[in-house]
């Protein structure tokens, strides 16, 4: 099987993968939001966790030893450990409208809705809520609104995301292979690492850059870039659990659950490519992985076809994140990336 030439997709967004939608919702006053990722129909999944401290919901059931092989959405929210209440009303969001797990005869369904969250809790939004915490109605938000296309930046998930010392927020990405097999990425990006290279006005994920999605910057002239500091352009302060990249992955192949599996590993590798330090003891790095199936990988050989798209993942995830600062605008204290260089 060949791939052949690999571009972007006409969106560049995670939703050039056939039947999946993205939708998020904010609160601008907390400086937080959701995004949710909805299949149609409900898609085969995979997850992979790598981060010190993550928070998250449902990746046991993403084991491919388990009963469960689809689920019905992906959840990526701001709020830590309150943010994972937005997987619960996009739960009840879906399986009001009988989208689910069915057992039996049962005119019930269980919805299954995988989720990771990020710390945006010190950003100086207001989150004096009490008991009433805003991702419930933020999840159910993030359902209504979900669609082919949508913002990135200070948007969704990454409305009060940070990274390294500049503004975070939501990027995506998407590669078309000539054969037609289809990958795109979507992260939420609120790393403790930096995603610029210390001392320059540059990406790490230059590199993979494709038609100057993120200002065609190019790469640093210096040499020997293993030599800086590791913590050089990293937040000043990290937190335990305080900081992360949380993704998901999709693609138009039938992969089976362990081929989802594989794909999320493979996926994590743009992480690496795009942050630095990266799946730190403080990181909660988690990516998700979505087959829609509209594409069948053939026969033989299948273990090459999948080793193809997961490089595919990790480009996308890797030009995704630099999207995200790319797109990001200053919020508050927290200065965007083109407002610190002027560009």
């Amino acid at each position: 099987m060949h791939f052949g030439t690999i571009r972007k997709g006409p969106l560049n967004l995670i939703t050039d993968v056939e039947g999946i939608s993205v939708g998020n919702a904010e609160d601008a006053a907390a400086r937080t939001g959701v995004t949710v990722v909805l299949p149609a129909p409900r898609a085969v999944a995979g997850g992979d966790v790598r981060g010190g401290g993550p928070g998250t919901r449902e990746t046991d059931a993403l084991d491919p030893a388990c009963l469960v092989d689809a689920v019905d959405a992906v959840v990526l929210s701001g709020g830590s450990s309150w943010g994972l209440e937005a997987a619960s009303s996009a739960a009840a969001w879906l399986g009001a409208r009988g989208k689910g797990f069915r057992v039996g005869s049962s005119p019930l369904v269980s919805p299954v809705v995988p989720a990771a969250i990020l710390f945006d809790l010190a950003n100086g939004g207001d989150k004096a809520w009490g008991e009433t915490p805003p991702y419930g109605a933020l999840g159910r938000a993030a359902c209504e609104a979900a669609a082919g296309t949508f913002r990135l930046g200070n948007a969704g998930a990454g409305l009060g995301a940070t990274a390294g010392q500049y503004k975070g927020g939501l990027g995506s990405a998407s590669a078309v292979a000539a054969n037609g097999f289809t990958v795109g990425a979507l992260v939420a990006v609120n790393s403790f690492g930096a995603a610029v290279v210390p001392g320059t006005a540059r990406f790490w994920a230059a590199p993979y850059e494709m038609d100057g999605e993120f200002g065609g910057l190019g790469w640093p002239d210096a040499a020997g870039l293993a030599g800086l500091d590791p913590l050089a352009g990293t937040k000043a302060a990290a937190q335990p659990g305080g900081n992360t990249a949380i993704g998901v992955v999709a693609t138009n192949a039938d992969l089976t659950p362990a081929e989802c599996r594989r794909l999320a590993i493979m996926a994590q590798d743009g992480l690496a490519r795009a942050i630095r330090p990266v799946h730190a003891p403080v990181d909660g790095d988690a990516i998700f992985t979505l087959a829609t199936a509209r594409l069948p990988l053939g026969p033989a050989p299948r273990h090459m076809a999948v080793a193809a798209l997961g490089a595919m993942a990790a480009d996308c995830v890797a030009r995704a994140v630099a999207r995200a600062l790319w797109e990001a605008e200053t919020l508050g204290e927290t200065r965007a990336f083109r407002d610190v260089h002027g560009l």
